[in-house]
This record gives structure tokens, C-alpha cells and sequence, in this order.
């Protein structure tokens, strides 16, 4: 089982975001990104909302990173672990423009990249962007076939109803062959068939485990139906995480290590094969604790 996390202070959302995060910035991201590399965690993640409605600022909070900018500064920084988009809105680019900057993503990295898309649903940021939110669907199974066209073939051909180009090349190639991993974003039956038929993954929200089993087991049937092999990845979340948090001994760190692993084994049986990490903080230093007794205690365990 593979571990990875979504980056602190990148995406603040009120019901979830922890205290320090609200002062918090570049350094501190760059230090829990240099520490999950360190620690062996399998990916860090960055969200994609390019403009908040003011409407919904007190629901979804107003701070959310660029992904495609965040992730390429922290592959700077970074050795070896890998950079989740997780997830971006298809429906607000044009998949050319998007291959290029993921493309350039993945080449700087050194094929670190891991593409984790998804359709959208907030319509009044469609609406703010000019984008098309009742045709988002059908707009998002192109452009993962738009994108892997612009990827793979020199020069790239794609004729959609919603995209269409031919005789374009993208330049730098992403350096992962045949190009990066794109899993999709989701729980509905359209998202996991689209995962399923296109995709290389999905990642689910929160969703209950017999859903979830249903999910996967629909999802590999389809995928066994059309003929499509290669590597499949579920990722599945877990947490948030408490193993260092007050009050609480040793003895009681080691049963919450104990719970966890059960939890693992469960979400392995159910299907994953990845899981995301969300742990609880009290600033900075506590974070990066949690991180070092959960990969001690979870990951070399697993």
C-alpha cells in the first residue's frame, strides 16, 4: 500500500482547515512537502479552484493554490515523490493548454507527475469562467482523450464534437511514457466509468464501503470488458490522523497505530491501492510529528 497526502495552507476550507494554517504559507508548505519526501510518502496533492465565488467563501474558504504552479515549485524542491493534481476541473482549460503545462510539469519533475482530473460542479464558477457546466461531461471524456493525444502522437490529431485539432505538436514531451497517469475524480457511475475507460485510476470522495466495493468491482469490469490492461490505482481517503495528539501516552499512540492499520486492510480489501492522508494539527511542528509516527507506526507496517 502506498501512502500520499494533500498539502497543508494550499486549500483552506472552514469545516476542515486547522487553526495555523490561516497565517501560515510558502515556508511552511515547503517544509511538509520536504518532510513527506523524506519520510517515504508516496505523493503530496494541491486542488484546483481558480476563482471563488463570494457566495460560497464561507462555505469553501477563500485560499486555494494554483496546483499546476505549487506542485512545480515543490518538484523543485522535492527528490522523488510523486505530484498530484487532485483534482483538476477539466471543463476550465483547453486541454492544449493544459498539456502543455502538465507536460512541462512532468519533464521538469523527471516524470513525478500524476494527473487527477475531475468535471466540476460548482456553477457559479463555471459561469465566472465562461465555461460550459451542463455540457461538462461530455466535455471532460474528451479532454482525456485530447490530452493523451497531444502526449502521445507528434504531430497530435484529436476530432471531438467539443475538441478538435490536428497538426499541433506540444513540446516538452512529459517524461513519464506513455505520458503521466491520469486517474479521475468522483463518485457517480459517470465518473468511475469514465476512470474506468479512460483513465489509469479513480479517486473517490467520501463514500461508504459498499459503494466503494461496487465501485471498484464495476470498474474493473469494465475495464476487462473493453480490453484495457495496465496499471489501475484506487485511491481511497483515510483520517484525519491523530497518532501524536494530546492527551495520550505511548501505549495510546501505539493502539491508534493499531486502529489505523486495521483501517488499512480494510480499505485494501475493499479495493485501494493507494490511500490520502489527512491528518490533524496543532501547528506546523505537530504536522510534521504526526507524519514521522504514522510513517513509522502505518507505513513500514503495511
Amino acid at each position: 500500500m502506498k501512502f500520499g497526502l494533500g498539502l497543508p495552507v494550499v486549500q483552506q476550507v472552514p469545516a476542515r482547515v486547522m487553526a495555523w494554517e490561516a497565517s501560515a504559507g510558502p515556508p511552511e508548505i515547503e517544509r511538509i512537502a520536504l518532510a513527506a519526501d523524506r519520510l517515504g510518502f508516496a505523493h503530496v496533492a494541491c486542488s484546483d479552484h481558480p476563482v471563488v465565488p463570494s457566495s460560497r467563501v464561507e462555505a469553501m474558504g477563500a485560499t486555494w493554490y494554483d496546483p499546476v504552479a505549487t506542485l512545480a515549485h515543490l518538484g523543485g524542491m522535492t527528490e522523488r515523490i510523486e505530484l498530484l493534481t487532485h483534482v483538476l476541473v477539466l471543463p476550465y482549460r483547453h486541454p492544449l493548454v493544459l498539456a502543455k503545462s502538465l507536460a512541462t510539469l512532468d519533464a521538469l519533475s523527471r516524470g513525478r507527475l500524476l494527473v487527477g482530473v475531475g468535471s466540476g460542479h460548482l456553477k457559479p464558477e463555471f459561469r465566472a469562467l465562461g465555461a460550459d457546466f451542463e455540457g461538462r461531461g461530455g466535455f471532460s471524456d474528451e479532454a482525456i482523450s485530447a490530452l493523451v493525444a497531444a502526449w502521445t502522437s507528434n504531430p497530435a490529431h484529436h476530432e471531438g464534437e467539443r475538441v478538435r485539432f490536428r497538426d499541433v505538436v506540444i513540446d516538452p514531451r512529459p517524461a513519464r511514457r506513455p505520458h503521466p497517469p491520469i486517474w479521475v475524480g468522483g463518485n457517480s457511475l459517470r465518473a468511475v466509468r469514465r476512470a474506468a475507460l479512460l483513465g489509469d485510476g479513480w479517486i473517490p470522495w467520501d463514500i461508504p464501503d459498499a459503494d466503494f466495493a461496487d465501485a471498484v468491482a464495476r470498474a474493473v469490469r469494465l475495464r476487462e470488458e473493453a480490453g484495457r490492461a495496465g496499471p489501475w490505482e484506487v485511491v481511497a481517503p483515510l483520517g484525519p490522523v491523530d497518532l501524536v495528539g494530546a492527551p495520550g501516552h505511548d501505549g495510546a499512540m501505539r493502539s491508534r497505530a493499531e486502529d489505523l492499520l486495521s483501517d488499512v486492510d480494510r480499505l485494501r480489501r475493499l479495493g485501494a491501492t493507494r490511500l490520502h492522508v489527512a491528518f490533524r494539527s496543532a501547528d506546523c511542528d505537530h504536522l510534521v510529528e504526526q507524519m514521522e509516527a504514522f510513517a513509522s507506526g502505518v507505513m513500514e507496517r503495511s
